[in-house]
């Protein structure tokens, strides 16, 4: 699962950053509101968190500006600020859940899976083509009923085409959502890899994953 953190604090950047990864995430991370808007509306993440003291933008600034465009992207706002009123700011802004500083990881962890767990959200939904399914929550792939087994990068990949299925979908995206920042250059060498080892383990699914040549690929039913 892809995470976005937006966080100008260095130290805590890279405290956030480690131990979401240790907890299973694949992590982006920006240093101010600009950036972390533009992240927003390009690309498709489980959730995001969001410092409320930033440059350029503030976190607030930049959840009402994403919120009216659509974005549904659940969104924990961190700060240090701790009055009712600013809870009820940022909460109305359109931030889905709000941590004061300093705070405990554990609960941090644990905020991020309720705001998952939520059914209103766009990220819960079981996603499928044909008789192929894929669980975002689970990551379980299954074609007719049967359980597939993927790698983590395989189910990153699955879950992206499926989600922007019949549409094509770049091998920049691709690489993006799937791979953690350090990975990205050699990782952009091996998506043939990874796609071909999809294809095989989906050889007996309805569903397939087509080459657009010259542009990326996508997921349809044969």
């Amino acid at each position: 699962m892809r995470i976005l953190v937006a966080e100008d604090d260095r130290a805590l950047r890279d405290v956030l950053e480690r131990g979401l990864q240790e907890a299973g995430y694949a992590v982006d991370t920006v240093l101010d509101g600009a950036a972390a808007e533009s992240a927003l509306r390009a690309r498709d993440y489980e959730v995001a968190i969001l410092d409320w003291r930033m440059p350029v933008r503030s976190g607030v600034e930049v959840i009402e500006r994403v919120r009216g465009s659509g974005v549904r992207t659940p969104i924990l706002l961190l700060t240090a600020r701790d009055t009712t009123r600013d809870r009820v700011q940022g909460l109305n802004a359109g931030a889905d859940d709000y941590l004061i500083k300093p705070f405990d990881f554990a609960e941090l962890l644990a905020r991020l899976n309720a705001l998952q767990r939520r059914p209103a959200l766009q990220l819960g939904n079981e996603l499928s083509c044909g008789d192929l399914s894929f669980d975002p929550r689970s990551q379980q792939c299954s074609v007719s009923g049967i359980f597939i087994k993927l790698t983590m990068t395989e189910g990153a990949i699955l879950e992206l085409l499926l989600r922007r299925s019949p549409l094509v979908v770049t091998r920049e995206v691709i690489t993006h959502h799937a791979w953690q920042q350090t990975y990205r250059t050699a990782a952009s060498n091996t998506i043939e890899a990874h796609i071909a080892r999809l294809r095989s383990k989906l050889i007996d699914s309805t569903a397939e994953i087509q080459t657009v040549r010259g542009l990326g690929y996508r997921v349809a039913e044969r």
